[in-house]
This record gives structure tokens, C-alpha cells and sequence, in this order.
């Protein structure tokens, strides 16, 4: 069965999403209110979930594996995480003061038990938001104003790091020089050369680069697991610290993804590395909007106002520009803290299982691949994992990713949508506390009734 028929049958299928997603056209540009939302010929809208399962608008039901590309950890409305929501605001009465509560210290006492690399925080409203700080935090602490990153690792939707996420090699230059490339409109030539692209996984490679730049660049900012599922090596990692330490570099680790979902502390805790400066986010919420920065405490005492305060106007002798600027109306938000304190308590008696989980449904699946012949790879640590069908042995770069049959992945991605499990065509695959052996089970048939119709 071709893709396109593949398509025609999802569309065939979804007739109530179809004409919401052209409703929404109306008024939202392109339908979505995330560009990542969006698959062709146009997304599922849902209205319900339910531990492990979504029901969409047209009743149809389905395990979840996007799990809001990766906050809930637990599934859809555990119990215990809504109880004890509604308990908080039954005894506070309010969703939110506007000054300071004793909960912003008991959650950050809790990240800080669990992450190595963090000694002090502070609360942002999502790991876009969370990536952007770092990133201020490293160039005030610097005085440095250029960035590096990694070609194919994801930050946010913000200007510096909106470079050459998922490049067209073609035109991304030598894979051990790779060239920046735009990923949005709106992108001035000045901010492309103020972020450096480097290879992943090519220790010599990133000397040679971060040596020419070492009195411009602020920061490495980099995903310790890309997209989620393809880790760094273990030497490739130290060896990143050791140079980031070495020139007088920050290491920036964006921990969104891998956050308690690699282990409970994170893939600092798995590498045993202590990054300058981390970002959170995700997991830590619960589902409701977060993101922290954290990191040693002499780079993160710069946020410290000191009695300055740029919106206060009564100041006129203000020396703002020496301080690092942040706030936020939502930050260290009550209601959220509490949801995701409640999740990481959780988490410390079900995350074992999660992991014995992930590895076995990973095991089915490339067992029923190589059934038919089709050699794939499951790469991912922790709760998180990817499908790439290839021929190469292990996958440790953009660009190896890129040799894979997406097509195929594609093919199954649609055909799995009609017997009922959720992913996004292409996307990586989240597991939750509510993915049980029986949801794991439904998967599995799911798989073989899929690959047996392509």
C-alpha cells in the first residue's frame, strides 16, 4: 500500500477533524497553535484522555505515544496530581499570589536533590522560555555574545538557536564544519553569524571550531540526548565538559526532554557531568506550563536584583544593565509547582518500572520489524525511544538519521493511526507510569496488524 493511499484512508477516517482543522483555518493561521502540531493532510483534534488513550473527535481511541511531546509522564488525569490540585487551591483559595510563596523553595529544594549540576535556580514559563535565559545567564556572566550549538538539536522557537535544526544536508556544508542554515523567516544575517553550528559526537571536530571562537562565544548549548532518543557518547560528553572548561566556555545542557525521563536526575546524572547552566522543563510541570534555569551558584546569583528593579520608575539612579533581567507574572506559579512536586514524588517509586517498560516494547517492536525483514534501530534512553529503519548499525549523528527510509516510518506511522495508536508521523515515542502490559499489548497487535497491511 502506497503512502498516499495511507493518507486518503486517515482522511477517509477523520471527517469531524478534517472539518475542525478547516474551521480553524478561519482564524488560526494554518489551523494549529504550534507548527509542530501540524501533520499532513491535517492533524487529529482531540477531546479526551484518559490514563494512556486519546479519543479524538470522531470517537476514534488511541494509546498515546506523544503524551504532549513528553510532559506527561504519568498519562492523561492521574489521579493523584489532580487531588492534589484541587486540595491546594480548596486550602489557598487563590491560583496565584503575584509575591513570593514558600512552595518556589520546596520545589527547587527537591530539582536540586535530584540534578548534580543544579545549586540554585529560577522558574520560567516553558523550556523555550528556560533555553533563552541559559543563554542570557551565560553572555551577562561572559561578556561574551556568540552561542554555539549543535546541528539537528532543538532549543525553542527563539531566534538564536533557530539554526539548522533539520538542514537540508545538500547545502549544510562538510559534516565536521557544517555550515548555519535559517530554520524560520525573519532571521537576520547578523544572528546567523552570532550562532556557531557544531558536529555532535565529533569531540575533534568541536576543537577546532570553539578554539577559533573562544573569546566570542558565550556558551555550548547542547541536548545531551538529541531529538530526544540519540545520545551523546559517554566520551564525547566528558570530553565537551573538559573543553567547555578548559577555553573558558559555559556548557549550557538543555535537560527539557531528557529530564526525568532519562533517569530522575536527569542525563547529568547519567553522564555524570556537571553542566554550567541546565534548562527543565516538561516533565516538571505536570502538563501545565514550566521551565527552570538552573546552575552553580556564582553564575546564577547575577539574577540577584539587589534592589533594582527596571519597572520601578521611582528609580532614576538604576544600575539594571549590571544585573541579569528576569521575571515573569507566571513564574514559580503555585498551583503548578504543586502539580509537579506531586509527579516527581511519583515518579520516585514508578520510574523502575517506566524503564523496564520502554526496553520491552522496544524489543517487540524490532523483533516484529525484523520479521518481515526490515532492519530498524530503537535508539533512546530512559522512557524515551525512536523508530529509525536503516541498514546502518548505530545512528550518533543529524546526518545518520537522515539516511534512514522516512518513508516506510511514514507508511507505518498512518497505518498504525488506523488501528489506533497515536504518534505523530516521524516523531519519537514517550512512554508513561500508565502505559501498562496491556497497553503495551494493544500496541504490539496494532504493529503487526500495520506491517502485515503495508
Amino acid at each position: 500500500m502506497t503512502l498516499e493511499n495511507l493518507m486518503n484512508l486517515y482522511a477517509e477516517s477523520n471527517p469531524c477533524s478534517e472539518k475542525a482543522f478547516h474551521n480553524a483555518c478561519e482564524i488560526i493561521p494554518g489551523g494549529i497553535s504550534a507548527n509542530v502540531k501540524f501533520f499532513a493532510p491535517f492533524p487529529l483534534f482531540m477531546k479526551e484522555g484518559h490514563g494512556a488513550y486519546l479519543t479524538d473527535l470522531d470517537g476514534h481511541k488511541y494509546a498515546d505515544y506523544v503524551l504532549s511531546y513528553g510532559p506527561l509522564i504519568l498519562g492523561h488525569g492521574r489521579k493523584e496530581v489532580f487531588d492534589s490540585i484541587h486540595a491546594y487551591m480548596e486550602e489557598h483559595g487563590t491560583v496565584l499570589y503575584g509575591t513570593p510563596h514558600e512552595a518556589e523553595a520546596a520545589f527547587a529544594e527537591k530539582i536540586k536533590e535530584h540534578f548534580p549540576g543544579i545549586e540554585m535556580l529560577r522558574y520560567t514559563n516553558s523550556g523555550t522560555e528556560a533555553a533563552l535565559l541559559c543563554i542570557r545567564t551565560a553572555c551577562a556572566y561572559t561578556n561574551k555574545y556568540k552561542i554555539a550549538k549543535f546541528e539537528g538539536h532543538y532549543h525553542g522557537g527563539f531566534n538564536e538557536v533557530l539554526v539548522s535544526v533539520n538542514p537540508d544536508i545538500s547545502k549544510a556544508g562538510d559534516a565536521r564544519r557544517p555550515v548555519g542554515l535559517p530554520e524560520s523567516a525573519g532571521l537576520s544575517e547578523r544572528m546567523m553569524q552570532d550562532t556557531i553550528v557544531l558536529p555532535f559526537n565529533d569531540l575533534d571536530a568541536c576543537r577546532e571550531i570553539l578554539m577559533e571562537h573562544k573569546d566570542e562565544v558565550a556558551a555550548v548549548i547542547m541536548e545531551p540526548v538529541f531529538g530526544g532518543t540519540i545520545p551523546a557518547t559517554k566520551d564525547f560528553m566528558l570530553g565537551i565538559r573538559e573543553l567547555t572548561k578548559e577555553i573558558g566556555i559555559l556548557m549550557i545542557m538543555d535537560e527539557v526532554k531528557t529530564g526525568f525521563r532519562v533517569t530522575l536526575g536527569g542525563a547529568q546524572e547519567y553522564y555524570g557531568v556537571k553542566p554550567d547552566l541546565t534548562a527543565l522543563g516538561k516533565v516538571i510541570g505536570a502538563g501545565f506550563p514550566i521551565g527552570i534555569v538552573g546552575g552553580r551558584k556564582e553564575i546564577m546569583s547575577i539574577a540577584s536584583p539587589q534592589g533594582t528593579d527596571i519597572l520601578d520608575h521611582s528609580n532614576t539612579k538604576s544600575s539594571a544593565s549590571d544585573i541579569l533581567y528576569h521575571s515573569g507574572t507566571y513564574n514559580g506559579h503555585p498551583v503548578i509547582l504543586n502539580a509537579g512536586l506531586t509527579t516527581i514524588r511519583i515518579l520516585e517509586k514508578e520510574f523502575s518500572s517506566l524503564i523496564e517498560r520502554t526496553e520491552l516494547l522496544k524489543k517487540e517492536i524490532t523483533a516484529l520489524y525484523a520479521s518481515k525483514g526490515i532492519h530498524i534501530l530503537t535508539p533512546g534512553l530512559g522512557s524515551m525511544f525512536n523508530v529509525v529503519v536503516t541498514d546502518l548499525e548505530e545512528i550518533k549523528t543529524y546526518r545518520d538519521l537522515q539516511q534512514s527510509d522516512f518513508t516506510l516510518r511514514k507508511k507505518v506511522d498512518y497505518a498504525l493511526l488506523l488501528e489506533g495508536v497515536y504518534n505523530k508521523p516521524c516523531n519519537r515515542y514517550n512512554m508513561s507510569t500508565a502505559h501498562t502490559d496491556e497497553v503495551i499489548d494493544f500496541t504490539l497487535e496494532a504493529f503487526q496488524k500495520a506491517l502485515k497491511k503495508l
